[in-house]
């Protein structure tokens, strides 16, 4: 493992590198979600009818899934070995093409083709993971994952109320409008972005076995430090995952919302994760520590979806949705910022985009396998048994939680340092 300082850049650099990271955040998390309250109605055109909805929209997002399992760890180590930037930028310019065709659309076919597109292309988690990781010491990572989510949170309050407003011009000017944001982050990368990885501190080799997911899950999960907080991150990421993926249809179907009362929704949502995660997460990570953070969002999730559980099965109220749909994005953000601290502190300053890659690589792995539940679970059984099941795997999480390891952020573990090193393999 290269032991180096994680701050390598001069200090004007960094702060060009932090701001641009503001930038980026915000217009990737803007453009992603501008899209979210018109998904179902944009399938709905394509589908045979709205009982198949909640299948299809879960088959979309299960492709867009299965490419980001497939290739984000090797991106992930992509970033490792040149750097960060030009990940950054190709996942710009794939989801840039990935939505035009979703918005050009004409049939199913061309919507799961622009899906597949932008999940293969779906680097620019674990690269942004990994950049900050580099312009951040161990000991505010935390702190710092905390901050940029929310600043996500800004993206998540503006994007959804635009594309609600959107929607009312045109159904599909809110998915074009996404693919503009895209190529903007692609462009503003290229020509602003500083590369946070000196030449020195990157890899000199790829293995083979970096293009192969599964042993991505072998090596990470076979490294105690790791295990537990990876099994928790599961989870929640199956959970969240149905959420994510079925609320919009619950929304439709429960309370017969549009697309801009689903887009004023998730702009809510967005104040709630600045003031969490912005503000209330400084306070509550000092005196409650990594663990505690991350076991009280996972109870708080797990309340939010039994809230919306109750909402698709014995009252449909718009007031209990609003309330759910909060509680469940608040504790999401604080687990999430808390838990990306825990598992970037846990490896060396030259595996931050290996553990990225594996992180994203496993949420991808849950998000190919959560819409397809979601779908068959709010088709097949009943509208409720999606957060059911969602708040039970709450309850695991915080089990897998309380006895997962944490590593210090100021001294990493003996067994980390050694599953670290080196080995000399093939190049690529």
């Amino acid at each position: 493992m290269t032991s180096v300082n994680p701050i390598a850049m001069p200090a004007r650099e960094q702060r060009r590198a932090w701001l641009m990271l503001i930038v980026i955040t915000i217009l990737t998390t803007a453009g992603m979600t501008v899209v979210l309250p018109v998904l179902p109605f944009v399938v709905l055109r394509y589908v045979p009818d709205q009982g198949s909805l909640a299948v299809w929209v879960g088959v979309l997002e299960a492709v867009n899934g299965l490419c980001a399992f497939l290739l984000a760890p090797f991106l992930g180590r992509l970033s490792d070995r040149f750097g960060r930037r030009p990940v950054i930028v190709v996942a710009g310019f794939g989801a840039a093409l990935g939505f035009a065709l979703f918005g050009i659309g004409g049939s199913i076919w061309v919507l799961l083709i622009g899906r597949l597109i932008q999940g293969a292309t779906a680097g620019d988690l674990p690269a942004l993971f990994a950049y900050l990781a580099d312009i951040t010491p161990p000991e505010q990572r935390a702190k710092r994952f905390g901050l940029l989510g929310a600043l996500s949170g800004i993206g998540t309050m503006v994007g959804p109320a635009l594309g609600g407003l959107l929607a009312a011009v045109d159904v599909d000017l809110p998915v074009f409008v996404t693919a503009g944001v895209a190529l903007a982050v692609a462009v503003l990368s290229i020509f602003a972005l500083p590369e946070s990885l000196a030449p020195e501190r990157r890899i000199a080799r790829i293995s083979i076995g970096d293009l192969h997911p599964l042993k991505v899950f072998r090596d990470a999960f076979g490294r105690r430090e790791l295990r537990g907080l990876l099994i928790a991150f599961g989870l929640l990421a199956i959970a969240f995952g149905m959420f994510v993926n079925n609320f919009s249809v619950l929304a439709l179907d429960s309370l017969q919302w549009s697309p801009t009362e689903i887009g004023l929704l998730i702009a809510v949502v967005g104040v709630v994760d600045i003031a969490i995660q912005g503000g209330l997460l400084g306070v509550l990570l000092p005196r409650m520590g990594e663990r505690g953070v991350i076991v009280s969002g996972i109870v708080a999730q797990a309340f939010g979806l039994a809230a919306l559980a109750v909402v698709g099965s014995l009252l449909a109220q718009p007031w209990l949705f609003i309330v759910g749909a909060l509680v469940l994005a608040a504790g999401q953000g604080a687990a999430q910022a808390a838990m990306d601290g825990a598992l970037s502190n846990a490896v060396g300053d030259d595996e931050q985009g290996w553990v990225a890659g594996a992180a994203q690589s496993l949420n991808a792995a849950m998000s190919t396998v959560a819409p397809l539940l979601a779908g068959a679970l709010y088709a097949g059984i009943a509208h409720s048994a999606p957060y059911w099941i969602g708040a039970v795997l709450m309850i695991g999480a915080v089990v897998v939680v309380g006895r997962a390891r944490f590593a210090s952020p100021s001294k990493r573990s003996p067994e980390a340092e050694t599953a670290a090193m080196p080995v000399a393999v093939p190049e690529v």
